[in-house]
């Protein structure tokens, strides 16, 4: 199945610890690669977290953030004063107000904002943690639905460019005698004006030479069978973006390789529209997972 690189998730929940928000982003990126914005609360807890995320999203970048507001019952009525450090502090500015007499004293204000002062009931780590990430799951779920929906659109444009595709290789293919008889015919007359005359034998082996040179049935061959393989790449299950990006490219180059063999009108114009047709799948690859 395939799926895009792109989508948004976004899930919130209160409890008793607080109001928690999970909010990620995914766009198209070549590689893995995971930026994330967590609370001083959980900052231990971004390798697990991080590593949680990787096990579901295999390929682009992926912003992921947690807004964290703890709970008014935790907050409120539970603060403390730190009598140590009060009493370190005010020693403090004993000795700053012994070497400045002329110094201010501490406010209560800056006393209480002093680092250490004010403490206040810590919030259950475990706890915590046990919500943040299952709440990250729940997240997670909508980008990857989110994800898998585009991925069907994907597909599903893929598989129509793939199909005009093949009516222009077939299409191709239904001139390419024509074309052949296009070549000898102006070789033939090149010959002619020619003096002296060539013996008819060598003529013929350069005309072989010639048209060998030119036939592209080999490419359409390869091309026909690159097709198959993207057709059986939509449907396998995984990340499959880059195996498509490699045929894109394979693609591309047979093509060109049909425009640059056959030096004829008809054939370039072949080549000029199946390049076309090539150059959008693989414009919509890179959106592939």
């Amino acid at each position: 199945m395939v799926n895009s690189m792109t989508a948004f998730g976004r899930e919130e929940s209160d409890s008793s610890l607080g109001h928690l928000v999970w909010e990620i982003r995914t766009v198209n990126h070549r590689y893995q690669e995971i930026a994330m914005r967590l609370p001083d609360e959980l900052r231990s807890a971004e390798p697990d977290l991080r590593h949680l995320i990787a096990s579901k999203i295999h390929r682009g970048r992926v912003d992921a953030i947690l807004h964290y507001q703890v709970s008014d019952s935790i907050n409120s009525g539970k603060s403390s004063l730190n009598y140590n450090e009060m009493c370190r502090l005010a020693k403090l500015e004993s000795e700053a107000l012994a070497a400045m007499p002329n110094a201010a004293n501490l406010t209560v204000y800056e006393i209480l904002r002093w680092p250490g002062v004010l403490g206040t009931s810590t919030v259950n780590f475990d706890e915590l943690y046990t919500e943040v990430s299952e709440l990250l799951t729940k997240a997670l779920s909508r980008v990857l639905s989110a994800r898998q929906r585009e991925g069907k659109k994907l597909a599903d444009l893929l598989l129509a460019c793939l199909t005009e595709a093949k009516e222009l290789i077939a299409k191709t293919e239904s001139i390419w005698p024509q074309v052949q008889e296009d070549l000898r015919r102006r070789l033939d007359e090149k010959i002619a004006n020619l003096d002296p005359k060539i013996e008819p034998n060598r003529l013929e082996q350069e005309l072989i030479l010639l048209l060998s040179k030119a036939d592209i049935r080999e490419e359409i061959d390869r091309l026909i069978l690159h097709f198959g393989e993207v057709n059986r790449v939509l449907t396998k299950d995984g990340p499959v973006g880059r195996r498509l990006d490699f045929l894109m490219q394979e693609l591309h180059r047979e093509a060109n390789t049909i425009g640059s063999k056959a030096s004829h009108a008809k054939m370039t114009a072949s080549s000029v529209d199946l390049k076309v047709v090539i150059e959008q799948m693989r414009e919509q690859v890179q959106n592939v997972e």
